[in-house]
């Protein structure tokens, strides 16, 4: 067996769904902060923590799709087999 193809398999097998698995979570910690901005809109203190969270689902969201994009330019990069994209389950 040949190291790009090992490579390609660890990609498709474990990175792919790793990275699907830790989007679907930034997302939904998103969308917890939507929730609880619109539920306690009249206090202060939770707000504040709710605009966190949504804060940190963008910032998980930008690394994750960044680190997508950069793995589908070194795969591109050394030749292997191209990443297949995200896909809602």
């Amino acid at each position: 067996m040949s190291f790009s193809v090992l490579l390609t398999g660890v990609v498709t097998q474990i990175v792919n769904p790793l990275i699907t698995l830790l989007a679907g979570g930034a997302f939904v910690v998103f969308l917890w902060g939507v929730f609880m901005l619109i539920k306690n809109a009249g206090d202060d203190a939770e707000r504040a923590t709710a605009q966190s969270a949504i804060l940190w689902g963008i910032i998980g969201l930008v690394i994750i799709f960044g680190a997508y994009g950069i793995l589908n330019i070194a795969t591109a990069t050394f030749g292997l087999a191209p990443v297949t994209p995200i896909t809602a389950p």
